[in-house]
């Protein structure tokens, strides 16, 4: 399996460092070729309560490129199975970081949920990043929303046909 840059078509070499303890588990990995996130999984075993939250470890540590991030996503089979979660989706961690990799997962269930090491707990998307600078001016440029905020664009009926 080959994914590659969409400008480049090469493969995105992202350095990764199993931290000690964790050689048996596995690397994160795509699923299925059309996949957009990698799977990863948990490093330690952890009884989240309803309402519990806890910063699962993974084990790993990464070396993103600069220009990219990665973003954690939450598994949808475990959100709608479990009402378990990434309560901060995407989570961004940024090229810079070299700490070990921990994904922030909440229990929004009303049961307990135990994660056990070796889970699929989310999933990982590298993604390129534009940094911005600021422009400074006295007036925006007009347009037909103007400075409708929240449900200006209309409610919870469809779309107009």
């Amino acid at each position: 399996m080959s994914f590659t840059n969409p400008t480049t078509h090469e493969p995105v070499p992202v350095r990764v460092k199993r931290l000690p303890g964790n050689e048996d588990l596995p690397l994160p990995a795509y699923a299925t070729q059309g996949a957009a996130g990698m799977d990863v999984v948990a490093s330690e075993d952890v009884a989240l309560s309803p309402g519990g939250r806890h910063a699962v470890a993974t084990g790993l540590a990464l070396a993103i490129p600069p220009g990219f991030e990665i973003q954690v996503r939450p598994r949808s089979g475990l959100a709608l199975k479990h009402g378990v979660t990434v309560p901060n989706t995407p989570g961004t961690i940024d090229s810079d970081y070299r700490g070990e990799l921990k994904i922030i997962m909440i229990n929004l269930g009303d049961t307990p949920f135990v994660i056990r090491r070796g889970d699929r707990v989310a999933q990982l998307v590298l993604a390129p990043v534009v940094q911005a600078s600021w422009l400074e001016v006295d007036h925006l440029d007009e347009t037909e929303r103007g400075i409708g905020g929240f449900g200006s664009t209309g409610g919870l009926s469809a779309l107009p046909g």
